[in-house]
């Protein structure tokens, strides 16, 4: 940028408000300008954040942040706002370690009011801060941004339902950058909204209203009347019906072109006039303003770095998730009962080709975990397989359907854990740690973790074919790591790996064995030899898993989760049960992961080859000697 671009003055969002509208459309041009050379650095979600550019330079012309509150749901369509609230100069190092997150956080800017990661939240979190201004007395706008894709999460549906019934200073903006969302949606609703959103209409409607609710003889009845009168003549007139949000309780302005920032404008300052919630519904185009993006939005949602000029990603590997569609479509070939479920994720999952190939049995469910456990407990009442393809930290949300619809039922779904473990760029909201503990707390569920491709392969078909109830597989974001020469997966529940006569052994499970395995080949040649217990079967843990253990002077437990509740503990708990007296050291997770590299993020926990060896050495000095 040179110092006469418009985006080097812009300190904070006061500034925009000093601009004219072309100004403000240069503006969205500089700012997706860097959006799209900053991602092709960095990674990170593409399409979302070009599509709302001018929304967002809308949003703080009118509103008044950080005084007026901004909940972005997702967040990760937050790079314009960020940019537009003093954190362009500190972009380029958006999700680096030490540097921006990718999502809001409230630690980073007073100008973010609620930390989001996960979607569906944004209208429960502002009505929240909007009743807060009245217990507290203070007077500011509640502004929800929120997509088409979240209004399917339940939570969201939820709150729109309580907020409905109030009279707070609420303005949900729903972004629909996908389809419509109801039929009526014509050249006559747009002309309706056209003439609500003018200034003058909003005006005269709140003083007319004002005046007569002022008369001292029938002036409510007057002002009611006049509502009444209004709503008649839309629907019998004009054949508008009230929309779903109007029957929670909204007042309903739309569709809006989510790319003219004046009628955005205008329909922004009618929404502050109203005396109850608002939803304005916005149609953007996902990836608008970058060719390769607005011709293919699912496949730059979410990108790692890339050539600008051809948009090709700058390296590419085969991944766990490719694996695993390979794998699926292998299975559902010669199995009709194999069924794939997906919460709005079929390409980051692998399931594309699947829902290709086998569309009437592919369910993409939308943004609803929850729903997608249950259905898939319905399934399996009908004596289908089905196989649920889920981020492990989107599996959170499911936690009480696991238990009560499946676990409790013993019904047999299979649990597809993609992103188990550290993700990395994506930072705390995103990691994949807590999997694995919130399962091991659940009676009847059988957890799988891989440490090659071959070993998803297999372990999969377990799950699917050989074991009862819940069944789950957990694998971590990428590629297979390295195994040593000789390495096989038999189908057993652990396997020891090293000199079984050793004094010391280490136990882990998933792609840490790898670490563990350079670690031990390390010590080795250092004349410190070392034996590996992988777990297969991470839950339930077995009694021979326990008694391999036992024999060994000094056990190490590494693990790519949470210390509390995980498998570590599990683990160390069992072996004191069962009369071990030697010493037992756990290294695992104890907090969240902020953003950085995922070698980097492992390396800082201790849990790369470099960090297991010096835990081991530290603790064991004088035993080696």
């Amino acid at each position: 940028m040179t110092d006469e671009s418009i985006l080097n003055k812009i300190k904070s969002p006061s500034d925009l408000k000093t601009l004219s509208t072309d100004e403000q459309y240069d503006l969205a041009g500089e700012i997706r300008d860097v959006i799209v050379k900053t991602v092709s650095e960095n990674g990170g979600h593409l399409a979302s954040n070009l599509g709302v550019v001018e929304l967002t330079i809308a949003i703080h012309s009118v509103f008044d942040s950080p005084k007026d509150k901004i909940v972005w749901d997702v967040g990760h369509q937050s790079y314009t706002h960020k940019i537009l609230t003093g954190r362009y100069e500190k972009l380029s190092t958006i999700r680096t370690e030490n540097g921006l997150s990718g999502f809001p956080k409230r630690s980073e800017s007073e100008h973010d009011a609620f930390d989001t990661g996960h979607s569906s939240t944004s209208v429960s979190a502002a009505f929240g801060i909007a009743c807060a201004g009245d217990i507290n007395g203070e007077k500011y706008y509640t502004v929800a941004v929120i997509g088409d894709g979240a209004l399917s999460g339940g939570l969201a549906l939820e709150a729109i339902n309580n907020a409905g019934r109030s009279k707070e200073k609420l303005i949900v903006i729903l972004n629909d950058n996908k389809m419509s969302i109801s039929k009526n949606v014509g050249s006559m609703a747009r002309y309706l909204t056209r003439l609500r959103i003018r200034p003058s209409y909003v005006n005269a409607k709140v003083k007319v209203k004002h005046k007569l609710g002022r008369l001292r003889v029938f002036g409510r009845q007057l002002a009611h009347m006049f509502s009444v009168t209004k709503n008649w003549l839309k629907v019998n007139l004009f054949g508008q019906q009230k929309t779903i949000f109007e029957l929670f309780g909204f007042n309903y302005y739309g569709p809006l072109d989510g790319h003219d920032i004046d009628q955005l404008k205008s329909a922004m300052m009618a929404a502050k006039h109203s005396r109850r919630p608002v939803l304005l519904y916005v149609c953007t185009t996902k990836g608008r303003g970058y060719e390769y993006a607005e011709k293919n939005p699912k496949d730059y949602h979410g990108v790692s770095a890339f050539d600008v000029e051809t948009g090709e990603p700058i390296s590419s590997s085969t991944g766990y998730s490719d694996i695993f569609g390979e794998t699926m479509c292998s299975f559902a070939k010669s199995d009709k009962s194999i069924c794939a479920i997906t919460a709005a994720m079929a390409m980051g999952t692998g399931l594309a080709n699947f829902s290709k190939k086998y569309k009437n049995r592919f369910y993409d469910v939308g943004i609803a975990e929850e729903h997608a456990v249950t259905f898939a407990c319905g399934l399996a009442a009908g004596n289908i397989i089905p196989v649920f393809a889920v981020y492990s930290t989107f599996l959170q949300r499911s936690y009480d359907q696991i238990l009560h619809d499946a676990a409790l039922q013993k019904l047999h779904i299979v649990l597809a854990i993609d992103r188990a473990g550290i993700v990395g760029e994506d930072g705390e909201t995103h990691q994949g740690i807590f999997d694995a503990a919130f399962l091991n707390t659940i009676p009847g569920v059988t957890l799988y973790s891989p440490s090659s491709f071959a070993e998803l392969r297999e372990m999969l078909y377990t799950a699917v074919y050989s074991t009862p109830s819940v069944a789950a597989v957990r694998y971590p974001r990428g590629s297979e790591l390295y195994l040593p020469d000789g390495y096989e997966y038999k189908g057993e529940d652990f396997s020891l790996v090293g000199d079984k006569d050793a004094k010391i052994l280490v136990v882990t499970y998933g792609r840490i064995f790898s670490y563990a395995c350079r670690a031990a080949e390390s010590l080795s040649e250092q004349g410190k030899d070392v034996c590996i217990l992988k777990l297969n079967k991470v839950i339930p843990l077995s009694e021979d898993m326990i008694l391999a253990a036992k024999k060994y002077d000094k056990v190490f437990f590494f693990e790519e989760g949470i210390r509390h509740g995980g498998i570590g503990e599990t683990f160390g708990l069992m072996l004191y049960q069962s009369g071990f007296s030697g010493s037992y050291k756990l290294t695992a997770i104890d907090n969240y992961v902020k953003q950085a590299k995922c070698a980097a993020a492992l390396h800082y926990l201790k849990l790369d080859a470099e960090g297991i060896e010096d835990v081991i050495q530290k603790d064991c000095d004088k035993f080696f000697v």
